[in-house]
């Protein structure tokens, strides 16, 4: 449920055309009221992930919107009582309620069944291991792709591509390309949006493109509008090495290049200069407003008309912060390992006490179903040391704050209340200062935890996102 109740809302203002703002037709609300009625029934608890090449699992998706176990970076759950739920996401509440504040049905409450996740069991695919060496390309430029069995509305291209991580080297990143069976409509090449994933985990089997993907029924209507959508894997999800969780400065760049090599690809028809937006939620939501912050000077020869993030990690020290002994510790553990795997000289493991050295090898190639074990646990519990507390790690901690390079196109910012997991304090400063900076920011509030606002924010994006590609007036409220 959205909620205009800061000041910034109040003082709302429409922009013309040519300033790029809009607000949502009768028509898509009323399509959008019974996609999100019927998300928040089935988002949790979470369906069996299934391999996203299997076609005969995709065809069941349709019938019962099962790709929407409603899990991102912050997957853990308030109860509507106030009892915190399984950090997880994949799994229902550790109460076995999990009525969250939006209002989940009794219905999905009361299923108490513990999904398959991506686990050790998946099949091994020579696709994901890079050519050695890897040879030279410019960002974007693909090394390897193959087309996969159509899902529901689109033709599926799984693509291997060149990327720069956060230290400035040449990596091969994974990502998947859905080309609409729909035509695009509007003026201009068909647009693109890059949609930036949630928490998978930090192994290799959690990548996004090796599953049905869990944000996939937010994904669908994208394609039936008639865009492209684009997700990348983002840095060692899939590929070798760790995985840089939440990240910006690797993950904005994979966000960005997935477009780039989608439009490099003769067999998608997708062509350059079309217009382009970024989305995404949770750990997407970072990648997406990371991608918005580097896209300016990163590529500038993209389009890109609107950003488009909820739940966003903008300063991880706060988040950090909010997740120690609490419900989420586990996704702290993620972002610490992530750390750890964009910058070698943290050197996370000479923080490690015994117990944390264990843990850091039994987890480090889990998926995000891991999380629901470290519930309320805390830093100390595995340092001898908190390196959170280091000057080195401070330092990469700030060089991934977002706010200091606000995006100069439309942005539409989403926060829930009641959010468990990504503190809302800072998604509140980011959208404070990004408003000080000039930015054209639409902002909302939604009556939720974590979880239910990825459900209750979607129309909206795609209400956004649907302005944009036509140039029509949105809401502002800065």
């Amino acid at each position: 449920m959205p909620l205009d109740t800061d000041s910034h809302a109040q003082s709302a203002s429409r922009i013309p055309a040519s300033g790029r703002r809009r607000t949502p037709g009768r028509r898509a609300r009323l399509h959008w009221t019974a996609v999100a009625a019927a998300l928040t029934t089935l988002a949790l608890p979470a369906v069996a992930a299934v391999p996203a090449a299997t076609a005969s699992d995709l065809s069941a998706l349709s019938g019962h919107a099962a790709a929407a176990p409603g899990l991102s970076a912050a997957s853990g759950l308030s109860a509507a009582s106030g009892q915190a739920s399984a950090a997880s996401g994949q799994a229902s509440a550790a109460s076995g309620q999990a009525a969250a504040a939006s209002g989940l049905s009794a219905a999905a409450s009361d299923m108490l069944d513990v999904p398959v996740v991506p686990g050790q069991a998946v099949a091994v695919d020579d696709f994901y291991t890079p050519p050695d060496p890897l040879p030279d390309g410019a960002d974007g430029e693909v090394v390897r792709w193959r087309e996969e069995p159509r899902q529901l509305s689109a033709r599926n291209y799984l693509v291997m591509y060149h990327s720069t991580n956060a230290t400035g080297r040449d990596i091969p990143v994974t990502g998947r390309v859905l080309v609409p069976t729909t035509p695009w409509r509007g003026e201009g090449p068909r647009p693109i949006v890059s949609v930036a994933s949630g928490t998978r985990g930090v192994g290799d089997t959690c990548a996004p493109s090796r599953w049905l993907d869990y944000e996939r029924p937010f994904i669908e209507p994208m394609l039936l509008a008639g865009w492209a959508v684009v997700v990348t894997d983002y840095e060692g999800l899939g590929t070798p090495g760790g995985h840089t969780y939440v990240v910006g400065q690797s993950e904005g760049r994979a966000v960005i290049d997935v477009v780039r090599a989608a439009t490099n690809l003769p067999a998608t028809g997708l062509q350059a200069g079309g217009k382009v937006a970024f989305s995404g939620y949770s750990q997407g939501g970072g990648g997406a407003m990371w991608a918005g912050e580097l896209q300016p000077t990163y590529a500038p020869e993209l389009d890109l008309v609107g950003v488009a993030a909820g739940g966003v990690p903008a300063d991880l020290s706060e988040v950090a912060e909010g997740l120690d002994g609490q419900v989420g510790f586990g996704f702290l553990l993620f972002a610490a390992y992530g750390l750890d795997a964009a910058y070698p000289e943290l050197d996370l493991e000479s923080y490690l006490n015994e117990r944390g050295r264990e843990t850091f090898e039994r987890e480090k190639d889990a998926c995000v179903d891991a999380t629901l074990a470290h519930a309320f646990q805390n830093i100390g519990m595995f340092t001898t040391t908190d390196p959170l507390q280091s000057p080195q790690w401070q330092a990469r901690l700030d060089e991934n704050r977002l706010g200091a390079n606000p995006p100069d196109v439309p942005i539409r910012l989403f926060h829930g209340t009641l959010d468990e997991i990504v503190a809302p304090g800072q998604a509140r400063t980011l959208r404070d200062e990004y408003c000080a900076a000039g930015a054209d920011v639409q902002w909302e509030w939604h009556l939720g935890e974590h979880v239910s606002t990825m459900v209750t924010g979607a129309p909206g994006v795609v209400a956004f996102l649907d302005r944009r590609f036509k140039d029509r007036p949105f809401l502002v409220h800065c």
